[in-house]
C-alpha cells in the first residue's frame, strides 16, 4: 500500500510553476496540480486573473537575448 501512496502523493502536491499572463505577457506564478490550476492568479501588471481549475496550455518561454 505505501507504493500507492507514493504514486499519489506525488499529484496532491500543487506545483509551483511560471506561466505568461495572456493579456501583457508578464510572467505570473501560478499553482497547479495534474495540469491545473488550483487557486485564482493575477497578473502583478494588468490584473487578468488565471482562474482556478484552468486548462494551461504548455507555452515555450523565449530563450533571453
Amino acid at each position: 500500500m505505501a507504493v500507492i501512496d507514493n504514486c499519489e502523493a506525488q499529484f496532491a502536491t500543487p506545483i509551483p510553476e511560471e506561466r505568461t499572463c495572456p493579456k501583457c505577457g508578464e510572467i505570473v506564478e501560478v499553482f497547479t496540480r495534474k495540469g491545473r490550476v488550483i487557486e485564482d492568479s493575477t497578473c502583478p501588471k494588468c490584473g487578468h486573473v488565471i482562474s482556478a481549475e484552468e486548462q494551461l496550455q504548455a507555452q515555450p518561454r523565449k530563450a533571453p537575448k
